[in-house]
C-alpha cells in the first residue's frame, strides 16, 4: 500500500502557474475578439442607420420633384383659382408669382433666393389639395427642415416658414456646415470637400431649345424656376456618434436626381 502511495503523482505548483497562464492568455485574446466585434457591430449599425436615413430622404425629394406641377392649369377646361393648380412646378422668392428676371445660380445672376443650393419650394398636390412643400438647410446648420402647407394666395417662402411649419426632417447634414467644422471634416475626408467650401444640396437643370443644361449656363430668358426640369440632389449626412473603432465621426454622400414628370407647366 505504501509503495502504490509514493507512486501516485499531481501536478506541481510551475506546472497549475503555466496552465493558469495559458488559459488567461486565451481567455484575454477571446475577450478583446470579443470587444473589437462588439465595436465593429455598434459602427456599422450606427452607420446603416444613418445611411438608411439619409437615403430615405434622398427618395422622399426625388419623390417630390417627380410628382411637382400637377394639376396643371392646362387640365382644366376653365381656369380655376390659382390656389387649386400648380402654376409651376418649382415656387420662388422673391416676387412669386411674377419672374422679374429671377435666375438662378451665380452663372445666371442668382436674383433667386428660392430655389436656391439650400433652399427648393416645390408646387404640387398632397392628398388632393395643391400645397407647397419646402425643404430648407440654413447657414452653418446641420439640420435639414421641411414644410408642407396648403398653397394660399400668398407668398410661398413666407407660407412655409411659419412658426411651426418647419419641421427636422434630416439631422447632421454637414452640406452647410460652418468654416470650423468643413475644415474638420477635411482632414478626415479630403475629397469630400476639396475647397472647405459648401456642397449645395440642390443643383437644377433647365430645359432649354438645344436640350437641359443647368440653369446657370441657360440663357437668361431660359434660366428660370418655371423651366427646371431636373434638381440634382445630394445629401451629406454625419453619424451622430464617434466610431468605436476609431473614435472619428463619419460621412456619407447620397445622390439623387429628381425629374419633373409634368410637361404642362
Amino acid at each position: 500500500m505504501t509503495s502504490q502511495a509514493n507512486n501516485r503523482k499531481g501536478f506541481t505548483l510551475i506546472e497549475l502557474l503555466l496552465a493558469m497562464a495559458v488559459f488567461l492568455t486565451i481567455c484575454g485574446a477571446i475577450f478583446a475578439l470579443l470587444q473589437l466585434s462588439q465595436q465593429r457591430y455598434s459602427s456599422e449599425t450606427q452607420l446603416s442607420g444613418t445611411f438608411q436615413e439619409a437615403r430615405l430622404a434622398v427618395d422622399q425629394i426625388v419623390r417630390d420633384v417627380n410628382d411637382a406641377g400637377f394639376p396643371a392649369a392646362g387640365m382644366f377646361s376653365t381656369t380655376p383659382p390659382a390656389a387649386l393648380y400648380a402654376v409651376t412646378p418649382v415656387a420662388w422668392a422673391p416676387g412669386y408669382p411674377s419672374l422679374p428676371g429671377c435666375q438662378i445660380g451665380t452663372g445666371g445672376g442668382g436674383t433667386c433666393a428660392t430655389p436656391g443650393d439650400f433652399d427648393l419650394i416645390l408646387e404640387t398636390t398632397i392628398n388632393g389639395t395643391v400645397s407647397w412643400i419646402r425643404y430648407q438647410l440654413p447657414a452653418e446648420s446641420t439640420t435639414l427642415y421641411r414644410a408642407a402647407v396648403a398653397k394660399t394666395d400668398s407668398d410661398p417662402s413666407e407660407a412655409t416658414s411659419g412658426s411651426g411649419v418647419m419641421v427636422p426632417f434630416v439631422v447632421n447634414v454637414m452640406n452647410n456646415a460652418s468654416g470650423a467644422q468643413l475644415a474638420q471634416i477635411t482632414a478626415t475626408y479630403p475629397t469630400m470637400f476639396p475647397t472647405e467650401n459648401p456642397v449645395p444640396i440642390f443643383q437644377y437643370i433647365c430645359d432649354t431649345p438645344a436640350g437641359t443644361v443647368a440653369c446657370p449656363n441657360a440663357a437668361a430668358s431660359y434660366n428660370s424656376p418655371q423651366n427646371i426640369r431636373d434638381v440634382d440632389i445630394t445629401l451629406i449626412v454625419q453619424t451622430q456618434l464617434p466610431d468605436a473603432q476609431t473614435g472619428q465621426l463619419k460621412l456619407i454622400e447620397l445622390n439623387g436626381r429628381g425629374h419633373r414628370l409634368n410637361p404642362s407647366n
